[in-house]
């Protein structure tokens, strides 16, 4: 609420300092503040009682949407990769996706590392496991496992954050 749509009748008065000027009519408040030539703004409604502070509403609202668009330009989206393996997996393809799962964890996304099995391959669950151990050991100084190996289905997965620096 500001100006004249504060109806209470007394208020805590803040200034444009921020040095309290007492307690006093919602009037008395709305006068010194057109003097000033600011705008009389109820912050605390369900204080009692209620606290106002003179200031210049048009400038607080540009700077709080400042401040709101800076903090949402600073967020970065964590997001998850996935790494596909096969049980069958030749070395120097492992090393590659090896290399692609390190890439994500540096630029801070989750990593999505999933073996899966295609046919009568399900049997050898034990080989996607130890598939993805040899994993989580190549990538122990860049990230931690969130998620342990999992099988689901036809797909064994298992998810692995970047550490924090």
């Amino acid at each position: 609420m500001i100006n004249e749509e504060i109806r209470d009748s007394e208020l805590r008065l803040i200034g444009p300092d921020g040095a309290q000027l007492g307690i006093m009519s919602a009037r008395e408040a709305q006068k010194i503040a057109t003097e000033q030539g600011l705008d009389l703004v109820k912050i605390a409604p369900q204080a009692k009682p209620p606290v106002c502070k003179i200031m210049d509403y048009g400038k607080f609202c540009f700077e709080e949407a400042k401040r709101e668009k800076e903090a949402r330009k600073n967020q970065r989206t964590m997001d998850i990769k996935e790494v596909r393996f096969s049980p069958s997996i030749d070395e120097h393809d492992f090393q590659t996706k090896l290399k692609n799962a390190i890439k994500f964890l540096k630029a801070g996304d989750k990593v999505k590392a999933t073996v899966r099995f295609r046919g009568r391959e399900v049997a050898y669950a034990a080989i996607g496991m130890q598939l993805l151990e040899r994993v989580e050991q190549e990538v122990a100084e860049v990230g931690t496992v969130e998620k342990k190996p999992k099988l689901d289905g036809k797909n064994m997965t298992m998810v692995i954050t970047p550490k924090q620096s």
